[in-house]
């Protein structure tokens, strides 16, 4: 059998007709860098990982609250840190019936042990009905800090 796909050749080209054709560039280096960018891409998302889903150095839990006269609420948390010799802070809210929220206050948590028990009223400026814990950290406000 004459003429089979075994016996097909590259088709010639007309001389002149279509340009000159390019060598092909070899494909290595295009491996080699894409290789890199991948590798780099990914350190830079498991920095990011590392960094925003890693365990907090300091954390706060609330352990009861309860309301007060006068649209003010009262919590208790257990603060847990990694550093007993650093001060913290740690941010407290309540909210309203609506889910918004509706009074904050800022605590300080000074050095001492790695467990500690806090309680704290916090006013609010309509009736409150929960209060939780915002979050923890070692960056006091000039204001929180004694001089």
């Amino acid at each position: 059998m004459a003429g089979g796909p075994a016996e097909t050749a590259a088709p010639v080209l007309p001389e002149g007709r279509y340009g000159t054709t390019r060598a092909k560039a070899p494909k290595r280096w295009r491996r080699w860098l894409f290789l890199a960018i991948a590798l780099l891409v990914s350190g830079v998302i498991a920095w990011v990982a590392y960094v925003n889903l890693g365990s907090a150095p300091i954390d706060a839990e609330r352990v009861a609250f309860s309301g007060e006269p006068g649209n003010a609420m009262e919590i208790t948390i257990n603060v847990t840190r990694d550093d007993n010799d650093r001060a913290g802070v740690c941010i407290v809210r309540v909210r309203d019936e609506t889910g918004a929220e509706s009074g904050r206050k800022e605590l300080l948590i000074p050095a001492g042990a790695k467990y500690s028990r806090m309680t704290t009223t916090i006013k609010s400026i309509g009736e409150p009905v929960t209060a939780d814990v915002y979050g923890c950290s070692y960056d006091i406000p000039r204001y929180l800090s004694s001089p």
